[in-house]
């Protein structure tokens, strides 16, 4: 599904659409779309200490899409983290030579 999202938000920067709130995140640029990441990794916080499951789940779904929103105004892809962690995952012994 992330991938789907990921593909969704890099055809509203191609494509804008009338009425997309995407579209409308993307153009308000870098810093709006970062500050949002901030308010829902807050938000986050806040649901997983006094909240039940579905505000949980549903502050955690908002962070992953806002992420992924900044992650293509960043141009960086999922398989950019997905490498990412792979590296870091390696053995040092691996590490060191690659």
């Amino acid at each position: 599904m992330l991938d789907a999202l990921e593909a969704v938000i890099a055809e509203r920067r191609r494509k804008p659409v009338a009425g997309s709130y995407t579209c409308e995140l993307i153009a308000a640029g870098r810093p709006k779309v970062a500050q949002k990441v901030g308010e829902e990794a807050v938000e986050v916080v806040i649901a997983a200490l006094s909240q039940g499951r579905e505000e949980q789940l549903n502050e955690l779904a908002d962070l992953f899409y806002h992420t992924l929103v900044l992650m293509s105004e960043l141009e960086l892809s999922l398989d950019d983290v997905r490498q990412r962690l792979s590296e870091r995952h390696q053995p040092a012994a691996e590490r060191s030579t690659g």
